[in-house]
């Protein structure tokens, strides 16, 4: 053996030695007092051997059978790299390099590294009954195996206190942009929540303790669950099996009166002697399916609205296919129009009370322009809009997707005219990456849980397509240039838009909590309007502050009474009730059109001498991507 083969192997075996030390401590702390240096059983020792042989099956399998996918995953990834490229060159931005900057993090970080390992003495973990006083709080390491053991209680304060410290460099930059900054800011917390040790297995201690316990049976089921994403490409959350759509959710009785080859047009059975004349047509948005409205018969707002008697429609779009590669804004503005005028011709009445939620909010304002411009607002007798904007300079997060670059990619990873929905799910989940993304990689993945059956994330995961024309456009024209608060800076279906000619009387709710349409954004909503209003900000988010029936009782509402021009004016003088704003809007409504008649006739749908063409919840909806 030569001199320097015999040097590599020196530092070979050196370097074997200090990893085998280096994971003997990481695990010692987990494993029961005086078993550190026991013989290891071989009934074990085989355990962890099938574990590792199933694990090495399962990526040899999928490895072959997506081999032929390789091309394409790599032109995808090559859109990705250019994507997180533009992220990663404004990080120079941070002063992390400046001298002074390391120096402050320095004695800052030593103070901290002091303060924590000063809680445990003589290296001892401190007892489950008393949890050491950390100075960073994260809801993240709640668990007490990260408070417990010294390695992993620095571990952790560290990582909270660089990425604290990174944020903040974030948010102080210089020489960009506010879009830019925004976006680097972004960028930061997505990364830092990315790294964050609870992602990996061999920094996670309750990973490292199922893993031991397991002998690494957690493992397997983790990758398992891994690889099954990885072939439908997208993140699980919940059961796959657990819901079956008119069986244990989307249940409320009616049927498919309508069809179009853009949606389906449902009305519910009245549970009611007498319903209100004028009818109620909903449009949720064709982002996702419409159902999030009827989850169950418990939380579900058509269910309610049916019972406070209401004639109820519902559109359920179609998800987009190659057939729908030149749907565009317009398409969706002439199918409100025209949803709106069957309902009126059904029921013979002249007007309808109508809902938007989110993107179809959006749409119900540019519709409310378009029919007062011809002189036919008086088709909708009252508008409600749930979570909607039409004013995107405040749009919050999902700005950050949308510049040259990133439009580029999408456009590039456009198929056939539609936009996979899949891709939207992933964007939607990076803007709560620790909820949506992290939490359930963890679960899923390092621990190999069994997935929870959990009806709103199983409706999270019912992706839908979307027009690649209509996409690109409302992005381009609505979320980067601003142009709908724009006085007849767009058209649709030859007719130009002007908000200002709206003098429907509307009812605007907003989320405290809305990461997707932030308060302050659907606020500005009633700077455009020239009817009445009458806004309304619940608590919670995007979904949970729309889909609150009363009997849950859970978060509260506010309104304000005045007549405030800013939201903060609204939020300063405005009184807060408890529960659930379906209440107060349905006060709202009765009083806008308080008539009422007989549920007879095609007030039930279905009836003699009224054939549907099929049970709700329709084939629209269950429609589904071709694997």
């Amino acid at each position: 053996m030569t001199d320097k083969a015999i040097t590599d192997s020196v530092v070979f075996e050196d370097l074997f030695r200090q990893q085998g030390e280096a994971m003997r401590a990481m695990f010692a702390p987990l494993m029961p007092v005086g078993t550190e240096n026991t013989v290891p059983d071989p009934a074990d020792i085989q355990h962890w051997a099938m574990s590792a042989a199933k694990l090495q099956k399962m990526w040899l399998d999928f490895g072959a059978e997506q081999s032929v996918h390789v091309e394409p995953m790599l032109a995808q990834m090559g859109d990705v790299g250019k994507w997180t490229q533009t992220f990663l060159s404004m990080a120079g931005q941070l002063p992390i390099t400046q001298a002074e900057t390391q120096m402050r993090m320095w004695h800052e970080g030593m103070a901290l590294w002091t303060s924590v390992l000063g809680q445990f003495a003589g290296g001892a973990p401190i007892s489950s009954t008393a949890a050491p006083d950390l100075p960073h709080k994260d809801r993240r390491f709640a668990d007490k195996r990260w408070h417990n053991q010294p390695a992993f209680a620095l571990l952790h304060q560290t990582y909270l206190f660089l990425s604290e410290k990174l944020r903040q460099m974030a948010q102080d930059a210089q020489g960009l942009s506010p879009e830019r900054k925004e976006q680097l800011v972004f960028a930061t917390k997505v990364v830092t929540d990315a790294l964050s040790p609870a992602n990996f297995p061999f920094t996670n201690p309750v990973v490292i303790e199922r893993t031991m316990a397991t002998k690494g049976e957690n493992l397997v089921k983790g990758v398992e669950h891994l690889l099954n994403d990885l072939r439908k490409g997208q993140l699980t959350h919940t059961d796959p099996t657990a819901f079956e759509l008119g069986r244990n959710i989307a249940v409320t009785p009616g049927k498919v009166v309508h069809e179009t080859p853009l949606y389906q047009l449902i009305q519910y059975t009245p549970v009611t002697a007498d319903v209100f004349e004028t009818p109620l047509l909903i449009f949720p948005p064709w982002i996702n399916r419409f159902y999030i409205l009827d989850l169950n018969p418990q939380k579900s707002f058509i269910r309610w609205a049916v019972e406070q008697g209401l004639s109820v429609f519902v559109v359920s779009w179609k998800s987009a296919d190659a057939s729908m590669a030149e749907v565009i804004w317009d398409d969706y503005i002439r199918a409100q129009i025209e949803a709106i005028d069957h309902v009126r011709g059904r029921l013979n009445v002249p007007s309808v009370h109508t809902i938007g939620y989110c993107v179809a909010g959006t749409t119900l304002a540019a519709t409310l322009a378009i029919l007062a411009r011809r002189n036919e607002a008086d088709k909708v007798a009252t508008a409600t809009f749930f979570t909607a904007q039409v004013d995107f300079e405040d749009s919050g997060d999902l700005r950050n997707f949308i510049d040259d670059a990133q439009l580029k990619m999408l456009g590039n990873m456009s198929t056939d005219g539609y936009l996979d929905g899949r891709i939207m799910a992933a964007t939607f989940n990076a803007l709560r990456g620790s909820d949506l993304i992290w939490n359930y990689a963890i679960n899923n993945y390092m621990l190999g849980e069994e997935y929870p059956a959990f009806d709103l994330l199983h409706w999270n995961g019912d992706t839908t397509n979307l027009p690649s024309k209509w996409h690109m456009s409302y992005l381009c024209d609505l979320y980067r240039d601003n142009r709908l608060v724009i006085p007849d800076a767009l058209t649709a279906d030859d007719t130009p838009i002007d908000l200002r000619r709206i003098a429907t009387p509307c009812y605007i709710q907003a989320g405290r909590e809305d990461h997707i349409a932030p308060p302050q954004s659907v606020w500005k909503l009633t700077r455009h309007l020239s009817g009445d209003w009458r806004f309304v900000l619940a608590g919670s988010g995007h979904i949970a502050g729309v889909v609150n029936p009363p009997e849950s009782g859970k978060y509260q509402y506010w309104l304000n009474p005045g007549n405030p021009s800013t939201l903060e004016q609204f939020v300063e003088g405005a009184v807060e009730t408890k529960g659930s704003w379906w209440p107060d809007w349905a006060t709202w409504i009765a009083a806008q059109a308080p008539g009422k008649t007989g549920a007879k006739g095609k007030r039930k749908p279905g009836g003699k001498g009224d054939p549907a063409i099929e049970d709700a919840p329709g084939r629209y909806v269950r429609t589904r991507r071709a694997t």
